[in-house]
């Protein structure tokens, strides 16, 4: 039996830019390691969760591990709250959110994001004003900042269970179903929640509904008092004083174990919540990755070790790579060619020197394409390789989107790469 590594690059599929030469970032970008694997292996391409979808990283991922989101998937809120230890019960209401900018208005939004640049010190220090000034009519609630602007929280009724089938503070996502979606465009302003359709008339929905706009009323009246805000401010720097929320959710997933399911055992490094909630869930051990530095030069070439430190201890690892997505959604097409070229460069170099190739199956793939030119997730399809064991060569001659169009993996979904994956070890 062959170990498997299954290396996803967060958003690392776009579309062609003129400014590229009419190539993507990834085509664009020089990858002698990536495209090597892909000449000693096969290409296709992948719908992480199918034809027409333009996929959330939770559900991408869930699909990616083979299990199908429609059936398992019961929001984002709820996996992430979990990965951060936060209690979830049947009739708790998680939400996954971020700390954003409005104006006096409270509704205008300047930014989703805080400009980018909100602390994760800083935005712990909001987190304590809001737990310890924040009081609900209703309910109670647990708020977590988790990385950077993004944040965690869980409500809980006093009287009843609450539903999760409730709409989006955020107005950059919207809610098909269960699964969210982010759009390509949409009005700045914080969006009242209501009640989904169908579940106009649900008792639970609609005290969900009260109690979520109410915490966001709340929580913008201490953020604008915050003493952290008003030192942004004098800084000249955005404050974080909306929150915004999505994807709620009133229970977790059960996931049927990875490990049964494939006799093999896995473990996973990510680097964002909902990736490890999701591999917790699954069944994967968590393995411990040390913090960012913040220079890809001295991050990468350690992901690579501990990778070839794991993978003895596993049958197989999911490492799972943000890098490329972030410069995207700012459509900051050079900036993502540039980390599509550190990790080529300073990951796969290491990894693969030291890495007994015969007896490992490699696979690269994206969650999602996020265009530049879109500043989004969209439904595009992404490349994927997988290379090494007794894998044949089926002609590509470079990893991007354009090659994996003549692939001899064809066209598949992302619930169709752990089987294959599986079989190729064993062969």
């Amino acid at each position: 039996m062959k170990k498997i590594i299954y290396i996803v690059l967060d958003g690392l599929g776009d579309l062609p830019l003129k400014e590229l030469g009419n190539k993507t970032p990834l085509e664009a970008a020089l990858t002698p390691n990536m495209d090597r694997l892909a000449q000693k292996g096969k290409t296709g391409l992948v719908y992480p969760v199918g034809k027409g979808i333009a996929p959330e990283s939770d559900i991408a991922v869930i699909s990616l591990l083979g299990y199908d989101a429609h059936k398992y998937y019961t929001g984002r809120g709820p996996l992430e709250s979990f990965a951060e230890g936060l209690t979830v019960n049947d009739g708790d209401v998680a939400f996954r959110v971020n700390f954003a900018t409005v104006a006096e208005d409270g509704k205008t939004i300047k930014d989703r994001r805080v400009g980018r640049n909100l602390t994760t010190e800083e935005a712990t220090a909001l987190s304590k004003e809001i737990n310890s000034k924040v009081t609900l009519s209703s309910g109670t609630f647990e708020f977590k900042n988790t990385i950077g602007h993004r944040g965690i929280l869980v409500i809980r009724g006093m009287r009843s269970k609450l539903s999760g089938w409730i709409t989006n503070t955020d107005p950059a996502y919207d809610r098909e179903g269960v699964f969210g979606v982010a759009k390509e465009k949409f009005d700045k302003f914080v969006i009242e929640s209501v009640p989904m359709a169908g579940y106009e008339q649900s008792s639970e929905a609609k005290e969900a509904a009260k109690l979520i706009n109410e915490f966001t009323l709340k929580s913008n009246k201490a953020l604008n008092e915050a003493a952290v805000n008003k030192k942004r401010v004098a800084e000249g720097k955005m404050p974080g004083n909306m929150i915004l929320s999505r994807d709620a959710g009133d229970h977790l997933p059960k996931f049927p174990d990875i490990t049964t399911l494939h006799n093999m055992k896995f473990g996973s490094f990510v680097q964002m919540p909902v990736e490890k909630g999701i591999a917790l869930l699954t069944g994967m051990d968590i393995i411990d990755v040390p913090q960012s530095t913040g220079h890809l030069d001295v991050d990468y070439p350690v992901w690579a070790k501990v990778a070839l430190e794991s993978i003895k201890k596993y049958d197989g690892i999911y490492v799972h790579i943000k890098g490329p997505d972030e410069p995207a959604h700012d459509g900051d097409f050079k900036l993502k060619k540039d980390i599509i070229e550190a990790i080529d460069k300073y990951f796969f170099t290491n990894l693969l020197a030291n890495l007994d190739i015969n007896n490992t199956i490699v696979c690269v793939t994206a969650d999602h394409s996020t265009v530049c030119a879109v500043k989004a997730h969209t439904a595009d399809p992404v490349p994927i390789l997988t290379s090494g064991g007794n894998i044949k060569p089926d002609g590509s001659m470079s990893f991007s989107e354009r090659a994996a169009k003549l692939g001899s993996i064809g066209e598949i979904k992302g619930v169709d790469i752990m089987p294959l994956l599986v079989n190729l070890a064993k062969e």
